[in-house]
């Protein structure tokens, strides 16, 4: 099997910054790209950033230039950095990875149980 848990979520004012990181753990023979989403109420689950195994990055247009993805390829690991956050900004976020498992030769994707952003005006 394989886990992803998120952590970093938490309660800030308009303006702060916030680090949200997911680790992947279990039966993991290789990662291909990594992700966040974020999901607010009422609302779909909406694409934040995207990561792939060499580093190429991808972004909703809407956040470019405020939150950043980052991964750590030996300790599974990947982490957003989110600046100048907005009100709009809150949502549970969750992680995405495409996992490879031991013995596997195709990947499945994995979702983490989310954690919760709050932005308070």
């Amino acid at each position: 099997q394989v886990q992803l848990v998120e952590s970093g979520g938490a309660a800030v004012q308009a303006g702060g910054s916030l680090r949200l990181s997911c680790a992947a753990s279990g039966s993991i023979f290789s990662i291909n790209s990594m992700a966040w989403y974020r999901q607010a109420p009422g609302k779909q689950r909406d694409f934040v950033a995207r990561i792939a195994t060499g580093g190429t990055t991808y972004y909703a247009d809407s956040l470019k230039g405020r939150f950043t993805i980052s991964r750590d390829n030996a300790k599974n690991t990947v982490s957003l950095q989110m600046n100048s956050l907005k009100p709009e900004d809150t949502a549970v976020y969750y992680c995405n990875a495409e996992v490879v498992r031991v013995g596997d030769y195709l990947a499945n994707v994995y979702w983490g149980r989310g954690t919760q952003v709050t932005v308070s005006s």
